[in-house]
């Protein structure tokens, strides 16, 4: 029926410019839509984590770190995993979250891209504690991109980042759906703008937030899905020194000396509030929502900002000059 509609080049282009039209003329409508349902939402009851019982992977430092110290001031039990290395400080960060309020803390040390050691420490949770409530898949890494680099060095991306939260997902939804429970994925906006010399890290990220948004359909209501799309949150992940220690790309500067960037302390902070709240997808920082609109209203106007944040020359980030 519509076929001769998108088959023309003219009308094809004419429906184009017609949605647009008519998307920016109810767009005030949508704007106080979405004002009244976040304020609507700081005012929703938190839901009660006394004795519930959190699973985060990667929590070892950064954001996995800093959320486990949050749920352990709603008195949640936890289970923290993160894979073993001789600087690994999940021990540290175990004990400092009982000293912060979690009744019992297991720590586990864990490889997310490997298939057994992800079953092994859902049912380790189980086994300890008997039940699930909230499961964070946050564990990640971030290497830079050029085509200069070898494309086999970065298979450990889509390992980590994609399967190592797929993986424990699958083993924890049974759990899950017993306790009305959650399901917490550390994305990025990264997945949705696409940043330069992203490469690996974008796709994983995109891979990440595509596979999710499909899976909330298969688990809604029972368990809810939170996706968090994090800008430039001031952790190891965005420093020089981390570029430094794996392949890909090394800087010579830190990203919060080019990008505005979020202490991680309240990016932990709004995050555990918001999964508390019932929210779907969270975004830190918020003006990151804008962006996704230029991305994709105005992807000429978005591609101009990002050459003038990050200017690059034969591939390489300016940055690491």
């Amino acid at each position: 029926m519509y076929e001769a509609y998108f088959s023309n080049s003219f009308t094809n282009e004419l429906v184009y410019y017609v949605v647009l039209l008519l998307l920016l003329l109810i767009s005030p409508l949508l704007f106080v839509l979405e004002l009244i349902i976040s304020i609507r939402s700081s005012f929703q009851r938190d839901e009660n984590m006394s004795g519930k019982v959190v699973l985060i992977t990667g929590a070892s430092s950064g954001l996995g770190e800093l959320m486990a110290y949050e749920y352990a001031k709603r008195g949640a039990n936890l289970v923290i995993t993160a894979i073993k290395e001789p600087e690994s400080r999940l021990e540290q960060v175990a004990n400092t979250a009982r000293e912060l309020g979690s009744p019992d803390v297991l720590f586990l040390f864990a490889d997310v891209s490997k298939v057994d050691e992800c079953r092994m420490f859902v049912e380790e949770t189980i086994k300890h504690f008997g039940r699930l409530d909230h499961l964070v898949c946050n564990a990640g890494i971030g290497p830079l991109y050029s085509i200069n680099h070898d494309v086999t060095k970065f298979e450990p991306v889509m390992d980590i980042n994609f399967w190592g939260s797929v993986y424990p997902t699958q083993f924890a939804i049974p759990h899950l759906k017993k306790t009305n429970g959650k399901i917490v994925v550390n994305a990025s906006t990264a997945g949705v703008l696409h940043p330069p010399n992203g490469g690996f890290y974008n796709a994983s990220k995109a891979a990440l937030i595509s596979f999710y948004e499909s899976l909330r359909f298969e688990v809604s209501p029972t368990v809810t899905i939170t996706i968090l799309t994090l800008g430039f949150i001031q952790t190891n992940i965005i420093t020089a020194e981390y570029a430094t220690k794996g392949v890909g790309v090394c800087l010579k500067k830190d990203f919060k000396d080019v990008v505005p960037t979020m202490g991680a302390e309240p990016c932990a902070k709004a995050i555990v509030d918001g999964v508390c709240k019932g929210a779907t997808s969270i975004t830190e920082p918020r003006f990151y929502k804008a962006l996704f609109l230029i991305k994709f209203l105005f992807p000429q106007l978005h591609s101009f900002y990002l050459n003038i944040l990050f200017p690059s020359k034969n591939g390489r980030l300016k940055m690491d000059e």
